[in-house]
């Protein structure tokens, strides 16, 4: 009954880690649904409101306060970077297709160990660096062999995975006291509404009478409110299942499933949208993935030594 409860939580995360990847490409570029801000917005509300419920209801994880100013102003900082990461991802995802999106998305590596260079002076094994060589040699590969390159949603994938991996390092900097830690659920639930509160105005002046189209997309197609919320309610599924699935098994564990991850969402992303690929981009993305594994050895190895 463990391991298949432990199976049970993985494809969930499998699922929604993908599902909420492709529903917002479809929204985004398929369906014309073309306000990545506000579609952002309502994932954030999601998170805000079901972390609430999970953890003073349910109580999935004890709740922790925040105890102080300070904390709050490293956590506002935190939720700031975590919804650009969010935004910019989204934009993207206008632009380019999942494959390449995915691809860009995995030199993730590359970028904390810059920012945790460039913040914490902090240096790792030669080993580590040299593995992310492929990490990036990959990522220009398959830039170069993409046929539905836009250099715009290159640029705003290439800052979100940047924001991500900067949120990563300042995490580690701002809360690394033993009073300010906080359990990435709770983390969740303090982040979402600094992100929500940034996200209204932004929506409001870049996008125009959103809430409006909205309003009317929902009259005109009574199949597309069920789409937003039910994107919503996975991108805060996506969080969910990446605590659970680590409770229950282990981060090692998630970190494999999380290389193979990209690989499935480009192959089904592939299959839904149809859309066109070459074989220099695949070397490309392959060279990149193989190089994320190898940098996790690496780290896994210098943490031992």
């Amino acid at each position: 009954m463990s391991r298949l409860f432990s199976l049970g939580l993985i494809a969930s995360w499998y699922s929604s880690n993908i599902g909420v990847l492709l529903l917002n490409k479809y929204l985004l570029s398929n369906y014309g649904f073309k306000y990545p801000i506000f579609l952002t917005l309502c994932h954030m509300m999601a998170c805000s409101l079901f972390s609430y419920i999970a953890i003073s209801w349910l109580k999935i994880v004890p709740l922790q306060t925040m105890r102080s100013k300070s904390q709050f102003l490293k956590i506002s900082a935190l939720g700031i970077i975590f919804c650009s990461s969010v935004v910019a991802g989204n934009i993207s995802l206008r632009y380019l297709p999942v494959s390449f999106n995915q691809a860009i998305g995995a030199t993730t590596p590359f970028f904390t160990a810059v920012f945790a260079y460039l913040m914490t002076l902090r240096r790792e094994g030669w080993l580590t660096y040299v593995s992310l060589v492929p990490v990036v040699a990959g990522c220009v590969i398959a830039s170069g062999g993409e046929p539905s390159f836009n250099l715009f949603g290159f640029l705003m994938c290439i800052g979100a995975t940047a924001a991500r991996a900067l949120k990563t390092v300042v995490q580690g900097i701002l809360l690394s006291s033993e009073g300010e830690r906080l359990h990435s659920m709770n983390l969740l639930m303090y982040m979402a509404p600094v992100a929500v509160a940034v996200l209204v105005p932004a929506a409001y002046f870049m996008e125009g009478d959103v809430v409006g189209i909205t309003i009317s997309l929902a009259r005109d197609d009574k199949k597309f409110i069920f789409y937003l919320i039910f994107n919503s309610s996975l991108a805060y599924l996506v969080n969910l299942t990446n605590f659970l699935v680590t409770k229950h098994t282990s981060a090692l564990t998630l970190q494999v499933l999380g290389n193979a991850k990209g690989a499935v969402a480009v192959v089904i992303s592939i299959l839904i949208f149809r859309n066109p690929v070459s074989v220099t981009g695949i070397f490309g993305y392959s060279i990149t993935v193989a190089g994320v594994v190898l940098y996790n050895e690496a780290k896994k190895r210098s943490r031992n030594d």
